[in-house]
């Protein structure tokens, strides 16, 4: 047997094999996202808006998609949910700091007004998670009006 198709076949046993390992999901049971929404109260299309882009990375409840039952695409999806809810997880809000919540909507600003969120990978099979200009503006200045009632809280009495 040539050297190339032993490879082969080792490359497609290997490819078998970790189909059967799979990563955890994320996936919580209940309304994760409860208090982060009652204590910001983001307008509708606000609250629609980080439904669709924000939460499949950043809270504890992910919608996968059918892709992620192949690995080792599930590796990959696994891992940015895992960097993305190290960064913002709006399922532990509650656990913020009032200092932390500010830093984190300051974040959110910074990342919309650069077009780093969503991610471009997220985007390209979420093509609804792609944000027009008026939504990133919407987002800013709701992120811009929140980080207002946390810096209220941070003030020396």
């Amino acid at each position: 047997m040539k050297i190339t198709k032993k490879i082969a076949i080792v490359l497609l046993l290997v490819f078998v094999a970790i189909q059967f390992y799979r990563p955890a999901k994320n996936q919580e049971q209940g309304d994760h996202t409860a208090v982060f929404l009652n204590e910001t109260n983001p307008p509708k299309d606000i609250k629609m808006i980080l439904q669709n882009t924000c939460y499949d990375c950043h809270s504890n409840n992910t919608e996968y998609p059918w892709y992620n039952n192949v690995a080792p695409v599930s590796f990959w999806v696994a891992d940015h949910i895992k960097d993305g809810k190290k960064h913002l997880n709006f399922s532990d809000w509650k656990n913020y700091s009032a200092k932390k919540k500010d830093h984190k909507l300051e974040e959110v600003i910074e990342m919309v007004q650069e077009g780093e969120m969503p991610l471009n990978e997220y985007t390209w099979t979420h093509e609804e998670a792609k944000l027009t200009e008026t939504q990133r503006h919407a987002i800013i200045e709701w992120a811009k009006r929140t980080r207002a009632l946390y810096q209220l809280n941070l003030q020396p009495e």
